[in-house]
This record gives structure tokens, sequence and C-alpha cells, in this order.
């Protein structure tokens, strides 16, 4: 799925598990960590572009160090240094990285019918077990659009009613400008 939807799952699923501002936004984070491993993509591409010799680190290593326990337990190690609820920010951060692992099972098959990506467990340790679904969708499909919408419309409405958004990570300023909004105009003023 795409870094979108991963963070709408991340928030929508955890951002009530975390008592402060700064846990919650490093157990959404921690739920897109797992996409780090695919930032080789960039490289192919400008070595492509400027006519470099070629390089196929996307395919070589996404989904290779950061699609697999390991990568969970590292994830949460990390976020637990910088939480202030560590034990609490760590396992949430550990279900926000399982999170973003059953998406691409869900969600994130190529063009082809069997172009699947599965999910190597253990990986870069052991190549076994892979979890797979034979159904997976495309990445870009109708199912993940259509998650994507229900989830924005979940945490607009969870917005209006906990009096706050995902923005309030960015600033709190903003936020409240969104939240006042989304209320007048919704019909539960502020």
């Amino acid at each position: 799925m795409s870094p979108i939807t991963h963070f709408l799952v991340g928030w929508t699923a955890l951002e009530r598990t975390q008592p402060t501002d700064r846990d919650k936004a490093l157990v959404v984070l921690a739920g897109l960590a797992p996409d780090l491993d695919g930032l080789g993509i960039i490289v192919d591409f400008a070595t492509r572009t400027l006519g470099l010799a070629a390089t196929n680190y996307y395919q070589e290593f996404h989904r290779v160090y950061g699609h697999g326990l390991p990568a969970a337990l590292a994830i949460s190690a990390l976020v637990a240094c910088f939480a202030v609820h560590k034990y609490r920010a760590a396992a949430g951060a550990f279900v926000a990285v399982h999170l973003h692992f059953i998406c691409d099972i869900l969600g994130s098959r190529g063009t082809g019918a069997e172009d699947i990506w599965g999910i190597a467990y253990f990986s870069p340790l052991a190549s076994k077990p892979v979890f797979e679904w034979r159904g997976q969708w495309e990445l870009i499909s109708w199912q993940n659009t259509l998650i994507t919408l229900i989830l924005l419309g979940w945490m607009f409405a969870r917005g209006m009613r906990a009096g706050y958004t995902p923005l309030r990570l960015a600033s709190k300023g903003a936020d409240a400008q969104v939240v006042d909004a989304l209320r007048k105009r919704f019909g539960r003023g502020s």
C-alpha cells in the first residue's frame, strides 16, 4: 500500500494508545519505517535519468531489510530510545510495523497477476517463511483507494470528536484551524 495509507492505518489504529504527541508521532512513523529499504528506487531513477550504469537497488533490497521480524524489533527498540513512555511506545511501534506487513500482503501486487510481493518474516537472516496472499491487490487498485478514503473519513471524524488530527504533530495552530473548519462544515461547532 502507499505510504499515505500506511500512515493512516497507523494513526487510526494506534494514536489513542499513546498518551503524548511525541509517542503518537514515533509510533505512526514506525509504521512507515519498513519502506526505508525501498529508498534505492531514488538511486535507480537517478542512474537511469543521468545515463549512468543502471542499478536495481529497489528490486534487490526492498522488502529485504525493513520487512521482517528483525526490522520490527530494531524499529521498536529505536522508538523506545526516543519515547516518553518507552514500553508502551515500543509495543505500539511493533504493532505498527506488523500492520505495515499486513497491508503489504493485502495490497502491494505489481501489474501482473503473478507479481505477488511476499514478506520473508525473518529476512535478512533467513528467507523462509514467506507470507503472501495469492489474491493480493495491485498497489494501484480500487480496494487500496477505498481503504485510503475510508481511513481519511475516519481520521476527520475522529478529529472532530477528539479535537485534533495528525496535523497536530506538525503544527498545533494549523491543526486547531482544520478541526474548527471541519466542525463548522459538518455541524459540530467548536
